[in-house]
């Protein structure tokens, strides 16, 4: 596998096209993201709006980002920034997504996306299996900030959820002589626990069910299919690392009540 993660970023140079890039394209990106509006605005899902919002904000980050790649990845100094700056709004997202605190609260969610992504990073560029250049670092550190937001956003909305729905539970257990982490622990953890099963499903079922990007940009780049293959496992099981390591990080957080909602949302 070594050096093999060059070929992840290789799909876009290749042959091989996953899409034709043709005004077509266009036209129907733009007729689903209006099938989906309609749909999740008169489904009574009631995020119509926030489909419309991210479908834009979409095509408006890829476009800046399309611009800037290319000289980006040239540059440690301007990759290593890069990706601290993917690491800020995955941050804030989270923090943002999970409470509605006043103030920096939601500046926690850096220690789960963080505890799990840098050890990860570090040791692939330590033991010389992610190449120190910007055009892996990138789609690579990408992809683990990316899994580490979903796991810190669904844990820890899931576990404050928990928390506000079985008040009175926390109150008994309280009552019983469990201190105050313990208490919102023994309540939230199953809840919060599940947010692993979306990287559970999708390791289950790669290859039978979905081809991750991963995989496919790979083999459009020249890989063999056993190359792509260990590729795509091993970001698999990085993933479930990260996002496991950030599910505990912020159980532990909501434990201790460094991340919480406001008053008005505990009735």
């Amino acid at each position: 596998m070594v050096h093999q993660l060059d070929l992840i970023a290789a799909g876009s140079s290749g042959s091989g096209q996953l899409l034709e890039v043709t005004p077509l394209l266009g036209v129907l990106m733009a007729v689903l993201l209006a099938v989906a509006v309609a749909v999740a605005g008169r489904g009574q899902l009631g995020h119509g709006k926030a489909v419309l919002r991210a479908g834009l904000r979409a095509v408006v980050q890829l476009s800046a980002v399309a611009l800037v790649i290319t000289w980006v990845v040239h540059s440690l100094w301007l990759t290593a920034l890069f990706v601290l700056l993917m690491f800020t709004v995955a941050v804030r997202t989270a923090g943002r997504r999970i409470t509605d605190e006043p103030g920096w609260s939601w500046a926690w969610a850096a220690l789960p996306i963080g505890g799990g992504v840098l050890p990860v990073l570090v040791l692939l560029l330590a033991t010389g299996l992610l190449p120190g250049k910007g055009i892996t670092i990138v789609p690579v550190a990408g992809i683990l900030i990316g899994g580490g937001l979903t796991a810190t956003s669904l844990a820890g909305r899931r576990a404050l959820d928990e928390l506000t729905q079985r008040h009175g539970e926390v109150e008994a257990a309280l009552a019983l002589g469990f201190e105050d982490r313990d208490a919102r622990l023994e309540i939230c953890r199953t809840a919060a626990a599940t947010s692993l099963v979306p990287a559970l499903d999708q390791t289950r079922t790669v290859g039978l069910v979905t081809l991750p990007g991963a995989f496919v940009g790979m083999l459009l780049g020249g890989a063999s299919p056993v190359q792509a293959g260990a590729v795509q496992l091993f970001v698999l099981v990085a993933l479930l690392a990260v996002e496991a390591v950030a599910i505990v990080a912020v159980l532990e957080l909501v434990g201790r009540g460094l991340v919480r909602r406001p008053v008005h949302w505990r009735g």
